[in-house]
């Protein structure tokens, strides 16, 4: 007789143990010549060393999916569970590590699409500042908040800074109603709705008003120096020169950085000049800065924004050795 207790503390274990214990029933089934006890976050097993054993591996895998994306659904629970050939075990131990970056409300997944959506995640993993440009739809922002919220998730980042400078669209900001925040929430609100689907309503808050997460105009960057961070520049290409400047040097230790931007969709003023279009160019060939591209092959939202794009694209003047924003 063998006995051994598993630690689950760093596991939700409502999610371990299923709502109302019905994915430890589901354990005990699959082990029915085994005595499991379940006590706060531990786990003790006993029975014979080989059936132990095989239980132990088992669980340990089950613990290394959840410390890696938060959710496992019972079918999921089971499969590992069941599993005794190495194509299961090799579908659930971490092969693509980018490919799902972070578990939402309700098990919902995030991840990272299409090809180059990976590209951007993994040059998160490799660079501390990552340019990611592309057209509407292409999932630059959303890629970006799940890769903060991941960091956040391991402990990698002590906080989040989201930020966009508030740049009207055609749209007088002094005729909107409000204060002041309320005038800029508008600018803020794609931020908003991305954390909305990666983070419970109550944690978020929670994050908010104790500025672990924190969603600012450009113009608030001024004068601060940002540790362990992960930062988001969105729509950069509202950024004046100075303004992208002053953001990365804004940037501290233990410190990661996104900017997002696209170049086809500028509302500065036509007397000033789009930073990300310098920044991208002169900073493209330092080591630690990465630059992806995103295209309409990454778009997701509706089937037709792609085309639209495209008919766009088309209708591009014949010159394309002029600033984007001339």
């Amino acid at each position: 007789m063998t006995e051994t207790i598993i630690n689950l503390e760093t596991v939700n274990p409502i999610e371990f143990f299923g709502v109302n214990n019905g994915k430890l029933d589901i354990l005990k089934k699959k082990f029915p010549l085994l005595k499991i006890l379940s006590r706060g976050t531990q786990l003790k097993l006993s029975g014979s060393p080989e059936q132990v054993e095989n239980a132990r591996e088992k669980i340990d895998l089950i613990i290394n999916y959840l410390e890696r994306n938060g959710h496992l659904s019972e079918n999921y629970y089971e499969q590992i569970l069941g599993g005794d050939d190495q194509e299961v075990i090799d579908n659930f131990a971490e092969r693509h590590p980018n490919e799902v970056l972070v578990f939402g409300p309700n098990g919902k997944t995030v991840r990272a699409r299409t090809a180059n959506q990976k590209k951007l995640a993994l040059a998160a993993d490799k660079n501390d500042i990552v340019f990611a440009i592309g057209p509407a739809g292409t999932g630059k922002t959303y890629t970006a908040v799940a890769l903060a919220v991941r960091a956040l998730k391991n402990k990698a980042v002590k906080k989040i800074i989201l930020t966009r400078p508030a740049v009207e669209a055609g749209e007088s900001l002094g005729f909107l109603p409000g204060d002041l925040k309320e005038k800029i929430d508008p600018y803020l609100r794609p931020l908003y709705d991305a954390l909305d689907d990666m983070i419970p309503a109550d944690k978020l808050g929670y994050y908010m008003s104790t500025r672990v997460i924190e969603i600012a105009p450009l113009a608030y960057m001024r004068g601060r120096t940002l540790d362990n961070a992960f930062i988001i520049l969105d729509e950069a290409q509202n950024a004046t020169d100075l303004q992208i400047k002053m953001f990365l040097t804004r940037i501290g230790a233990n410190a990661k950085a996104i900017i997002t931007g696209d170049l086809t969709q500028i509302d500065l003023p036509k007397n000033q000049k789009s930073g990300l279009y310098k920044a991208s160019r002169i900073l493209k060939n330092i080591d630690g800065i990465a630059q992806i591209e995103l295209d309409e092959e990454d778009v997701v939202r509706h089937k037709l924004v792609k085309a639209i794009i495209k008919a766009y694209d088309r209708d591009k003047d014949n010159d394309n050795h002029t600033h984007p924003n001339q």
